[in-house]
């Protein structure tokens, strides 16, 4: 990236040279007309490196796509291949965060219940207990525990029954990208009813010559152990992990030999309901209600509700989302989003992204978009860097998205972040292997505010990467390095060259 020079440094340095004296022969006026002199500012854009020798020191294969524009005007002021179809990752989340909050409102809550499918007598539901879920992404064994509590207190000691699980508010799907690696904790299963972002801990410690291995839904204040999700030690190099669905249960296996003495890491759960079924059973037992095993219902039993857990307001739930760029929250909360809209609940995240694309061409007057899901994990959405940063312009002018995006700081040449910088940055980040993207807003230090996309994609590269070389590819980290000073390259070029001049 460039770096600009300060406006009070070049300034003051040329008023010193003004006021410390005249230099010699400079003591009668000159003989003929002398050149004016450029103001800083003039200076300042002068230098700045043409946006095509920034890429060209990115040295990134494949394509690089770029638009920014004034946000009120909506003018274009720069762009390069700014309608070439590249994959956003992540920065999808962005417009399925506005998708969400126009569809579902910004104060919208997930509501988890138990319903009992009849009357209590002498402690004893005459009947079922239900745990119902409501699309909830961001349940954790936390919220679980409060409603197995609330189950005692409304004097529930056991049922003649069972205990039943429905997660038919949204798709039950195993996961959201079925290229991806079976192992990584970012593509779990999703569920009407998710707990702990579907995924489990899996601990283990070295004790003597072997390991203390443990399996759990693990939350700030509860870490019961999960039986559903089982884990095998094998004495073997590669691969390090396999998964089998088998039995009902998700069924892993490690290499032994790359555990090293211990360590820790969430691996993502196949069957969700089945996870949170269990779970349940296990707080309702701690807290005195005896139930039999779950099972899983595919229509939601009636009853009356004798406990419920209310999510977060919608807004916090997408401000988190963009922050941590959590993908089942973004697959859950689109989801959600299509099932209001459409009142169906849709069979895949294809079906219900196109929902959404037809949305942003309603709502948001953009044509072109190509997604194929709610979160960017699937390599295989496309939209242009014109068409995202005509979806985040209206998205700032009509519902105020903007203060939900992450600040991302200005770095140097070495990707050092430069405290204090006077350009500030609101965007979404956006990462997969050989794919990086930045959109988002840019305010410049005299009020001005810009709205660009910044894309780019090794495509081939990408697509020749075996399944299991997603997790960890040769070569991944330092092209998306790479990508990531560009875009700084880029926004410090526009935080110059698009400043009002000084009056």
């Amino acid at each position: 990236m460039s770096k600009g020079f300060s406006r009070r440094v070049f300034m003051g340095g040329a008023a010193g040279l003004a006021l410390g004296g005249a230099l010699p022969g400079w003591a009668r006026a000159p003989d003929t007309s002398l050149r004016p002199v450029a103001r800083a500012e003039d200076f300042r854009k002068r230098v700045q490196p043409p946006a095509e020798a920034l890429i060209e020191r990115a040295a990134l294969d494949g394509d690089v796509s770029f638009a920014v524009a004034r946000l009120q005007t909506g003018e274009v002021l720069e762009t390069h291949s700014p309608d070439v179809d590249l994959p956003p990752a992540s920065v999808a989340k962005a417009l399925t965060a506005g998708y969400a909050l126009d569809v579902l409102g910004p104060g919208h809550h997930f509501v988890t219940r138990v319903i009992a499918t009849g009357p209590v007598t002498a402690g004893v539901v005459q009947g079922d207990l239900v745990l119902a879920g409501g699309g909830d992404p961001t349940l954790d064994t936390d919220a679980l525990a409060d409603l197995a509590k609330a189950v005692s207190a409304a004097g529930v000691t056991g049922v003649t029954g069972g205990l039943k699980v429905w997660g038919g508010a949204l798709a039950s799907l195993p996961g959201i990208d079925a290229s991806q690696p079976d192992h990584v904790g970012y593509n779990p299963s999703v569920s009407g009813l998710n707990l702990n972002y579907n995924r489990v801990h899996f601990e283990w410690r070295r004790t003597g010559a072997d390991y203390a291995v443990t399996m759990q839904a693990r939350s700030s204040a509860h870490r019961p152990d999960v039986r559903m999700a089982r884990m095998a030690l094998i004495d073997r190099n590669l691969p390090v992990y396999t998964y089998e669905d088998a039995g009902g249960r998700d069924n892993w296996t490690v290499a032994r030999g790359a555990l090293g003495d211990g360590g820790a890491r969430w691996l993502p759960v196949k069957k969700p309901e089945v996870y949170a079924g269990e779970v349940f059973q296990t707080l309702l037992a701690a807290n005195g209600v005896r139930v039999g095993p779950a099972k899983t219902v595919a229509a939601l039993p009636a009853g009356a509700v004798l406990a419920s857990h209310d999510s977060a307001p919608l807004r916090v739930i997408v401000r988190d989302m963009l922050k941590w760029s959590t993908n089942l929250t973004a697959e859950a909360v689109g989801l959600a989003a299509t099932v209001k809209r459409t009142g169906v609940v849709p069979a895949s995240l294809a079906a219900s992204a196109a929902e959404m694309n037809a949305w942003a061409r309603a709502r948001l007057g953009v044509d072109g978009l190509a997604l194929v899901d709610h979160s960017g994990l699937g390599d295989q959405s496309r939209i242009s860097a014109r068409e995202m940063m005509g979806c985040l312009r209206a998205l700032r002018l009509t519902m105020g998205i903007k203060p939900l995006l992450k600040d991302i700081p200005m770095r140097d040449e070495t990707y050092k972040v430069v405290e204090d910088h006077p350009v500030k940055v609101r965007a979404k980040t956006g990462t997969l292997n050989f794919v990086s993207g930045l959109a988002g807003f840019i305010d410049l230090p005299d009020g001005t505010e810009l709205v660009f996309a910044i894309f780019a994609a090794d495509i081939p590269r990408r697509d020749a990467l075996t399944k299991a070389q997603r997790d960890r590819p040769d070569g991944g980290r330092s092209w998306n390095s790479r990508a990531k000073i560009l875009q700084q390259g880029l926004i410090g070029r526009w935080g110059v060259l698009y400043e009002s001049d000084p009056v």
